[in-house]
């Protein structure tokens, strides 16, 4: 059993001085006031001042792809990617994350080849065997669900009813619309993939918005055989009203990357969770050009960060915030605790500092440029990683 002392809990609504936790097994047993509990027999985690935060829950992020392909052509053993990036995801402080894998149709313009049929669904599959007892951190696999990959539903269906799934999302990256509503912008992202003519761009653009799509009524199919199997469903890159009400009639509840404050408005109003990139925190504004995610949040109108591409970006979006933008430290940890996992559906276990939950717990503390570190990660009521900031230097 451990014993974290000599921290700051940062609770759902307040953070808690002179307090310390208890962790019996793999769960949170006792939150006492500090030294009511002997520290006989236990192990003393000393937080040496620190913020003692729950693990964040990441439900939205492609990194494995760059672990198990640095270069577009390059594609490594991807358990040796799993195993690896399990390692610096965790003192990142994640300890939930939802792994990213898009599902798009093969066509002429594929960058990277980490993303073809065959790797993804290979990709999956160990994602789901990683969660075997001996991983760092909890592995699930978020499909993106490209509309028109009309020829990969069985295989999504089965991978549902499997509950090898637990989140879903619908995308649509058909140029002039969503993330790509400005041509230009699309170009210019083409060009920093591919050395593209303007005739070549051109016939891609072309060909994109005339491929066929699912159609709304087996969207809607697919959606429902989700619920049945407890599968959270998201959509993507939301840019009008219409689309807000469209998504919302086959069980959406989370709007992931709404493109302007207005839709991100509108999806709070319709009850629906709202994402932002916390990387968009951290550049001052989107990458394509749209929703500004510290504006949004001012507004009132995101609930949570992920870190997209970039897993350190949490840490630090959730500093900037406070320290930048004067947000309540408290609220911004929810951003990417307890609101994803309200989210997907888990927080009866995971998400907040509570009696009975999980043990997934981070200590953060700051370093002598008043830096945020993460020194300690504990996993299941398991110190799984501690780091040491400070050395003494050896007289030479």
């Amino acid at each position: 059993m451990y014993l974290i002392t000599n921290g700051k809990l940062v609770l759902e609504d307040r953070i808690l001085s002179n307090y310390d936790v208890l962790i019996e097994g793999d769960r949170i047993g006792k939150i006492v006031s500090m030294g009511q509990i002997a520290a006989n027999s236990l192990e003393v985690i000393d937080a040496q001042g620190g913020y003692v935060v729950p693990g964040f829950i990441d439900i939205h992020s492609d990194y494995i792809e760059h672990m198990a392909s640095p270069r577009p052509t390059s594609v490594l053993d991807f358990n040796m990617a799993i195993k690896e990036v399990e390692k610096q995801l965790v003192n990142q402080g994640i300890t939930t994350m939802y792994h990213s894998l898009s599902l798009y149709k093969e066509s002429f313009f594929s960058p990277k080849q980490i993303r073809t049929s065959d790797n993804i669904k290979k990709l999956a599959e160990l994602i789901e065997k990683a969660n075997d007892g001996s991983s760092l951190i909890h592995h699930r696999f978020h499909a993106r669900y490209e509309i028109d990959n009309v020829d990969s539903v069985d295989y999504l269906i089965n991978y549902i009813r499997q509950k090898k799934i637990h989140l879903l999302s619908f995308m649509d990256h058909t140029p002039g619309q969503g993330q790509y509503r400005n041509i230009e912008i699309y170009k210019e992202i083409l060009k920093g993939l591919r050395d593209l003519t303007e005739a070549e761009l051109e016939q891609h653009i072309s060909e994109a918005q005339g491929k066929e799509k699912l159609d709304i009524n087996l969207i809607h199919t697919i959606s429902k055989i989700a619920m049945e199997n407890n599968v959270t469903i998201a959509s993507h890159d939301d840019d009008s009203i219409a689309k807000l009400d469209l998504v919302k009639s086959f069980g959406t509840v989370i709007s992931e990357f709404p493109t302007t404050i207005e839709v991100a408005k509108a999806a709070k109003v319709r009850d629906m969770y709202t994402v932002a990139g916390a990387p968009n925190v951290l550049l001052g504004g989107s990458h394509s050009g749209n929703l500004s995610a510290a504006e949004a949040i001012e507004e009132g109108c995101i609930d949570i960060l992920c870190s997209d591409y970039y897993p350190a970006s949490l840490l630090h979006a959730v500093f900037t915030l406070h320290h930048k933008y004067g947000h309540d430290l408290a609220a911004m940890f929810q951003l990417i605790t307890i609101n994803p996992a309200r989210a997907v559906g888990i927080s009866r276990e995971y998400g907040s500092i509570t009696e009975g939950k999980k043990a997934d717990l981070v200590i953060i503390k700051k370093d002598r440029e008043d830096f945020p570190v993460i020194t300690s990660v504990l996993v299941d009521g398991t110190l799984v990683s501690q780091l040491t900031y400070a050395r003494k230097r050896v007289a030479s």
